[in-house]
C-alpha cells in the first residue's frame, strides 16, 4: 500500500512563508515573549502551553475592534465548559465584520446561471444600517432571536449582521427543509423575527418559498413579523400572509438611514444558534459566542487560511451548515465574500470554477463529497480554467480521500495549499485544519489550531501516537458554546462531549495523529464498526470502494448478527452498470488487499440513492437504525428521506 504519510504533495516557497500572517504572528510571539519557535510545532507547542499570552496576543494582531476590554483572559473553573474567555470586554460582532469602508467588493454573489450581483462595503454597510433601524424600530432587544428560512443571497448576510447589529441572536436554515424540519428547529428558540426568500433555484429550476410559509409562521406563535425578499420571482402574494413585509418596502421606507448604532455587548453574549443534524431526535440547539466565534474564525482565517484584505474569499455551503457562519467572518479579515446559491453542477458541472476564475477566488471552498465527484466525473479544472489567484483549497464535510488529494494536484492546480479541515457545528470551527506555512502530505489534515490542545485518546484515556482513538481537546478554547438552548443546567451539554473523558473535550471522531503531526479522519466514533471487537472507521473502507470505477458512492454500517457486528456495505452504482455476483467479489476483493480481512463486507447491496443531511453528509446512523427496524426520526432533516425506502426490508439482510 505504500506509506501514505510520507508524501509530500506540496510545499510552499519561501517568499510565500516569509510573507505570511502565519509568520508575522510568529515574530510578534518571539519578541514580546523572548522564545525560539523554530517551527510550527513550536509554535502550538507554546500556544497551547500558554492559552492565555497566545489569546492575549492574538487579540491584538488580528485588529479586532472592541469598546472594552478585559483585565482578565479567561475565567477558570474546574469544569471545562464554565472557563470562558475574556469576561470583561465588550464589542459587537456586526462592527468588526463592517468595519471596513470603501468601494470596493464586499460581496459578489452568483445563484447558478440567472443572478449576478454585487455590493460595494459601503452599500453593504448602509444596506445593514436599513434593516437595523427597521429591527430596532420593530422593539428588537438583545438576546431575542431572529430566524432565517433562506438562500446563500446578500440578503441573508445582511439581515444576520443587522440583527447582530442589535444584540439579537440569529439562526437560519436552507429553504429546501421542510416544514417539520424548520418548526423542530425554530419552534425551540422561538423567533421574533423571520426573514425569508420567495424561492430560491437549483439545478436550473426554481422552487417557491412561499407555499410553505403560512404553515411555518402558524407554527411559530412567538413571531412577530415576518419580512419577504425577492430573489426566484415568485408569482405568490403576500398580501394574504399575516405581519409580513417586503424586504423592498423597509429599504424604501428607511432609505435615509447610513449609519448604525452598534449595541456594544459581553464578549461571551449569544450570536448564533446552529443545530446538530436532526436524525436521531429532535436536533439539539447549539448557542454560540459572540466574541469566542469571532476571534475563533479570525485565528482561523488569518493564520490558518493566510487570508489578508483584498482576498476573496468562496465556500460552498447553504446557510444551514456552519461553513456559512465560518465564511462570513472573512469580512471581518477585509476580504471580499464570494457567495454562491444553487447546484454546485448547474448547468454544466463547472459553474464553480467559471465563478473562481471570474471573481479570482483567492481561497475556494467545498466538501469532500463535490471533490470525488468532480474526479468520478472526470473534469479537470486544470486544463479548462485560469486559476492564479487560488492560494488554498478548503475540503470538509468528511475525510478527503488520499486519491481526492492526488486528483487536487493533477486536475485543479499544482501550486495550492490543500487544506483539509475538521471540526463542526458543534464548535463554528475547527479542531484539526491547514498551516500554508507547512507541508501538504498525501491523505493527511495538516495540523491541530492554534490554541487548540487536541489529542488521540485510547478508550481509557490515555494519549496515542500512530493509533486511532477518539479526537479530543485537553484545554478550554473560545469557540466552545455557551450552551444548548433550553439546557438550563448544562445537563445535555455536558453529556454530549465531557462525559466520556471528564474535563476533557470530546468531540466523537475516530482519529489518528501521524508521526509528522498530521490527523487522519476514519469516522465518527458514534458509526465505528466493530466485527469480532475490532473497531474499524467507516473512511477506510469508502477509500476503497470510491476508487473502483462502477462505485459512485457508498455507505457501509455494522449490523447486529449472530452475538457479534458484521459490516454491510451499499453501493450506488455509475448509470448503466448492473449489479452482480462479479462486481460483489471485485470489491471485496479490492477492499481485502488494501486493507484487513476485518474490513471486508459480509453483504453487499445496491442502492438507488444514499440518504444525507442538508449539508451533504451521509446518515449511517440512520441506516443502521434502518436495517434494525427501528424508526428515524425527524426525516425532515434529510435532503432525500425517500431514499431511506431503499434500505427497508432488505430480504438479503435476513440471511
Amino acid at each position: 500500500m505504500g506509506d501514505q504519510e510520507s508524501q509530500v504533495l506540496w510545499t510552499p516557497g519561501k517568499e510565500a512563508i516569509s510573507s505570511s500572517n502565519m509568520k508575522k504572528f510568529t515574530d510578534c510571539v518571539s519578541e514580546k515573549y523572548g522564545v525560539s519557535l523554530r517551527d510550527y510545532a513550536a509554535l502550538h507547542k507554546w500556544t497551547v502551553n500558554h492559552l492565555d499570552e497566545f489569546w492575549s496576543t492574538f487579540w491584538d494582531f488580528s485588529g479586532l475592534i472592541f469598546s472594552q476590554e478585559s483585565s482578565r483572559i479567561r475565567e477558570i473553573f474546574p469544569e471545562m465548559q464554565k472557563c470562558h474567555f475574556f469576561p470583561e470586554a465588550r464589542l459587537n460582532y456586526a462592527e468588526n465584520l463592517l468595519k471596513f469602508r470603501g468601494d470596493e467588493d464586499a460581496v459578489v454573489f452568483w445563484g447558478e446561471d440567472k443572478v449576478k450581483s454585487k455590493l460595494s462595503r459601503n452599500e453593504l454597510f448602509e444596506t445593514v444600517a436599513k434593516v437595523s433601524a427597521f429591527l430596532k424600530d420593530q422593539g428588537i432587544k438583545p438576546g431575542d432571536r431572529v430566524a432565517g428560512f433562506v438562500p446563500n443571497t446578500p440578503e441573508a448576510l445582511i439581515a444576520m449582521l443587522a440583527t447582530a447589529s442589535l444584540g439579537g441572536v440569529w439562526s437560519s436554515c436552507s429553504p429546501d427543509f421542510g416544514v417539520s424540519a424548520v418548526l423542530d428547529r425554530f419552534g425551540q428558540i422561538e423567533p421574533k423575527f423571520l426573514f425569508v426568500a420567495d424561492g430560491y433555484f437549483y439545478n436550473g429550476k426554481s422552487f417557491d418559498c412561499l407555499e410553505k410559509l403560512p404553515e411555518i409562521t402558524a407554527g411559530l406563535p412567538s413571531l412577530k413579523k415576518t419580512i419577504v425578499f425577492n430573489y426566484a420571482g415568485s408569482s405568490q402574494t403576500i398580501s394574504t400572509l399575516k405581519n409580513t413585509i417586503l424586504w423592498d418596502s423597509i429599504l424604501k421606507d428607511y432609505y435615509t438611514i447610513k449609519e448604525i448604532n452598534f449595541v456594544q455587548l459581553p464578549f461571551n453574549h449569544p450570536l448564533f444558534i446552529l443545530y446538530s443534524s436532526g436524525t436521531t431526535g429532535v436536533p439539539k440547539c447549539i448557542v454560540h459566542g459572540m466574541g469566542g466565534t469571532l476571534i475563533q474564525h479570525m485565528k482561523e482565517h488569518q493564520l490558518h487560511s493566510d487570508i489578508k484584505p483584498g482576498d476573496r474569499v468562496f465556500y460552498f455551503t447553504t446557510c444551514g451548515w456552519m461553513m456559512w457562519n465560518w465564511q462570513v467572518s472573512a469580512l471581518a479579515s477585509g476580504a471580499t465574500l464570494l457567495l454562491y446559491d444553487g447546484s454546485p453542477f448547474a448547468p454544466a458541472g463547472h459553474i464553480l470554477w467559471d465563478y473562481a476564475e471570474a471573481e479570482k477566488a483567492t481561497l475556494f471552498g467545498t466538501s469532500a463529497k463535490y471533490v470525488d465527484a468532480l474526479h468520478k466525473a472526470g473534469l479537470a479544472p486544470l486544463k479548462t480554467h485560469k486559476l492564479g489567484a487560488l492560494r488554498m483549497i478548503a475540503s470538509t464535510g468528511s475525510p478527503l480521500l488520499p486519491e481526492s488529494f492526488d486528483y487536487v494536484y493533477t486536475s485543479i492546480k499544482k501550486d495550492v495549499c490543500l487544506a483539509s479541515i475538521s471540526g463542526g457545528s458543534d464548535i463554528v470551527s475547527c479542531f484539526v485544519l491547514g498551516n500554508p506555512t507547512g507541508p501538504v502530505i498525501r491523505g493527511e489534515i495538516q495540523t491541530a489550531g492554534l490554541g487548540m490542545d487536541v489529542d488521540i485518546f485510547d478508550e481509557s484515556g490515555n494519549s496515542l501516537l500512530g493509533q486511532k482513538g477518539e479526537l479530543v481537546c485537553k484545554s478550554p478554547f473560545p469557540s466552545m458554546p455557551l450552551g444548548f438552548w433550553g439546557d438550563a443546567r448544562d445537563v445535555k451539554y455536558k453529556a454530549a462531549y465531557f462525559e466520556r473523558f471528564p474535563g476533557v473535550w470530546c468531540h466523537g471522531d475516530f482519529v489518528k495523529k501521524t508521526q509528522s503531526g498530521g490527523f487522519i479522519i476514519y469516522g465518527r466514533s458514534d458509526a465505528i464498526l466493530n466485527p469480532g471487537g475490532v473497531r474499524i472507521g467507516t473512511a477506510e473502507i469508502y477509500r476503497q470502494v470510491e476508487k473502483i470505477d462502477e462505485v459512485l458512492e457508498s455507505l457501509v454500517v455494522g449490523q447486529e448478527w449472530d452475538g457479534d457486528v458484521r459490516v454491510v456495505l451499499f453501493v450506488k452504482l455509475r448509470e448503466g452498470v448492473e449489479f452482480s455476483p462479479d462486481l460483489a467479489q471485485k470489491i471485496k476483493k479490492y477492499i481485502r488487499e488494501n486493507t484487513t480481512p476485518r474490513h471486508v463486507p459480509s453483504v453487499i447491496l445496491q442502492v438507488p440513492d444514499i440518504p444525507r443531511t442538508k449539508s451533504g453528509k451521509i446518515v449511517e446512523l440512520a441506516v443502521r437504525d434502518i436495517i434494525h427496524g427501528r424508526d428515524v426520526k425527524n426525516q425532515g432533516a434529510l435532503a432525500n428521506p425517500e431514499a431511506l425506502d431503499y434500505f427497508k426490508n432488505r430480504r438479503e439482510l435476513c440471511a
